[in-house]
């Protein structure tokens, strides 16, 4: 028998592979800066390099949102289920 504490993990649900997702998006969107460093194509004479930067500042924060929505509704179904008795491990 182990001394070790029982933890208890939330389970990988396809709700929270989405979370990520949409908080990995970013990340890996703008990391990878040979996708974007080009001039070409230019919107209202700004460079694509700044404007693609920048559009990634609108799409990230709608995706944090989206991620945050995501959370709450699953943290509000996890209690509801926890309250309801039929919590699963």
């Amino acid at each position: 028998m182990s001394n070790a504490p029982d933890i208890n993990r939330a389970p990988v649900t396809p709700v929270r592979v989405v979370i990520a997702l949409c908080l990995v998006a970013p990340f890996v969107a703008l990391l990878w800066v040979g996708s974007y460093a080009k001039v070409d194509p230019t919107f209202i004479g700004i460079p694509f390099f700044y404007w693609y930067q920048m559009l990634w500042v609108i799409v990230s924060t709608a995706l944090t949102m989206i991620a945050y929505r995501l959370w709450q509704r699953d943290q509000h179904a996890r209690t509801t289920r926890a309250q309801d008795g039929g919590a699963s491990k």
